[in-house]
């Protein structure tokens, strides 16, 4: 009885934490996707702890399961897409049905008054057990985000393990079935989907994990000179790619290839001796080859083990030819602090997994690029994401500022190994944006630009950016 005192309320807490986690790494660090899942957590102990009538194991039971099938068929089609709204939806769906049972379990074996003392204590304990777990313990000896799984498996063995106390063994006999099965169903979903599965001709090579997400490096297509390549990715989403083969190795690829937005950049603004170039976000430093003898490249990277993977199995950074440098720590903390970089070109690239660091996208950022950047200058946003528009976003923030801009996409070939992307390239003067090869490479934002607000620090908006479709 007393371990279920502990441990039922680990198991929600645990799924709380996860839960957030992998909503604000996949689609936006805002306020909103952390007060959700911790309200749903708060709401379903109003509601075991205010009368019984709530819980209802005929209803609430059944409920998890199909929560857990929600979750997996989301992990599942991960790669493929899902509405932004329908991935919030099934993910804090399941957490509040786990939350609903392990509360409402608890509440159930809740003992005499004389013993009432010990019970709340030990229900605080096993909250704050299930959080020190995922902040703490989880990092040291996982290499990947299994808590969800873990927590929710947790959930359904206390859950097998409460229906032995309590009742009779006859009142539970013809619910044992169903939790039997939904507790094979959840092993079987997490082992299967703890991580990327390897396909016949891709191998990992490498995990690290830490506060900023899990990195895996890829290997993919070892057996075939011409398409042996390397791969990083964060979470979801890949940060860069280089081919193995000599003659390939110095291609710029994934979203940064000759005919990508920044590729045009890097290519074809001013062809003088020498260029400042800012870089937020290094991924596996691809945009360091484009450099030319006298360039200065400035990297801007908060995840150090992204540097420590960028050097260890990619070689953008060793073969540029221009000097190339990385600053660790907030891209934009440490831009307010520094003096005037006077950068030709600053590329703001910084993305978690799918997610956006909004904070890198409001007037005051701008601010901050704007000093650093040379009268004719040019920024380049990438903007390529599943779930938000950005797009919009960028627009309305050059509008703001007086700037000119111009959005180019590009699109996947993988025999280059471009990747699809998005860019919108901003500047105060017009002449390098009215030029043949960037208005022959844009596109105009027609009826695809939203009319949103202006971001700040204050207040970001983005619900209203939210795309109807992935």
């Amino acid at each position: 009885m007393r371990l279920l005192w502990l441990a039922l309320p680990a198991a929600a807490s645990v799924e709380l934490l996860a839960v957030t986690n992998k909503i604000t790494q996949d689609i936006a660090v805002i306020p909103f996707l952390w007060v959700l899942p911790l309200g749903l957590y708060l709401l379903s102990f109003i509601l075991c702890f205010e009368h019984q009538r709530w819980y209802k194991r005929a209803v609430w039971i059944p409920l998890f399961i199909a929560g857990i099938i929600g979750v997996i068929y989301a992990r599942a089609d991960e790669m493929n897409i899902l509405d932004v709204r329908l991935l919030i939806g099934l993910y804090v769906f399941m957490l509040f049905t786990c939350c609903m049972v392990c509360h409402g379990e608890v509440y159930r074996l809740r003992p005499p008054a004389r013993h009432l003392t010990e019970y709340y204590l030990l229900l605080s304990a096993g909250g704050a057990l299930g959080g020190f777990f995922v902040a703490v313990i989880a990092p040291l000896i996982f290499n990947v985000y299994i808590e969800l799984w873990l927590g929710i498996l947790a959930a359904a063995l206390f859950l097998l393990i409460a229906e032995d106390v309590g009742e009779k063994p006859s009142q539970h006999k013809s619910r044992r079935k169903l939790l039997i099965a939904g507790l094979v169903l959840v092993g079987a979903a997490g082992i299967a989907l703890m991580g990327r599965r390897s396909l016949d001709n891709q191998r990992a090579l490498e995990n690290r994990r830490n506060f900023f997400g899990t990195l895996t490096v890829w290997e993919e297509s070892w057996d075939d000179p011409q398409q042996h390549k390397l791969l990083l990715q964060h979470g979801t989403t890949f940060h860069g790619l280089q081919f193995q083969s000599p003659q390939k190795r110095d291609i710029p690829t994934a979203y940064y290839t000759r005919d990508s937005g920044v590729g045009l950049v890097m290519q074809n603004f001013k062809n003088v001796q020498s260029r400042r170039i800012g870089i937020v976000g290094l991924g596996v430093g691809t945009i360091a080859i484009y450099g030319q003898p006298n360039d200065a490249i400035r990297f801007y990277e908060i995840n150090e083990d992204v540097e420590l993977l960028a050097r260890q199995y990619f070689t953008y950074l060793e073969d540029s030819a221009a000097t190339a440098e990385v600053a660790l720590g907030d891209a934009r903390l440490t831009m307010e602090n520094e003096t005037p970089q006077d950068y030709d070109v600053l590329v703001l690239d910084a993305f978690s997994s799918d997610a956006v660091p909004v904070h890198l996208l409001t007037k005051e950022a701008m601010d901050v690029y704007l000093k650093h950047l040379t009268s004719d200058g040019v920024l380049a946003f990438h903007i390529s994401t599943n779930h938000l528009d950005l797009q919009s976003v960028v627009w309305r923030l050059a509008e703001e500022f007086g700037l000119h801009a111009a959005w180019i996409e590009g699109f996947e070939n993988p025999e280059t190994g471009a990747l699809s992307s998005d860019w919108i390239l901003v500047s105060r003067e017009k002449a390098f944006l009215d030029s043949e090869i960037i208005k022959k490479a844009s596109t105009p934002p027609t009826d695809r630009r939203k009319d949103v607000m202006l971001w700040t620090d204050d207040h970001i908006n983005l619900l209203q950016i939210l795309k109807k479709k992935p």
